[in-house]
């Protein structure tokens, strides 16, 4: 399960910002999941309850929100609906994945005295 090294990967990127905004607690963490991440989102969850003790973060809420993937044309921009032939309808040129394989962390909500 790699979802473990990932999560530990993002609680020290967590932890690296809140020392340096002298949190002295995180409150809650958001990072956005696409689909083709290869990321599980319930295993994800489930690494975060595990590792998130003796840290920052151990009181911390996480919320996963999912990225659909979205595929269009790189010439014209034209948006290719999922379950469609990964082809521009318009210039027929093979379409790129724009989003919905990313794992960002937007959000990070902290307590700062």
């Amino acid at each position: 399960m790699h979802e473990y090294s990932i999560v530990h990967a993002l609680l020290e990127k967590v932890e690296a910002s809140a020392r340096e905004h002298h949190a002295t607690a995180v409150h809650s963490i958001r990072v956005r999941i696409g689909e083709l991440a290869g990321v599980e989102p319930d295993l994800f969850a489930s690494a975060f309850e595990l590792c998130r003790s003796n840290t920052l973060c151990s009181g911390a809420q996480l919320d996963v929100v999912p990225s659909p993937a979205v595929w269009s044309c790189p010439q014209c921009a034209h948006s290719i609906a999922n379950g469609e032939i990964l082809s521009c309808p318009l210039c027929k040129v093979p379409a790129r994945l724009s989003s919905g394989d990313e794992i960002l962390l937007e959000r990070i909500e902290m307590e700062v005295t």
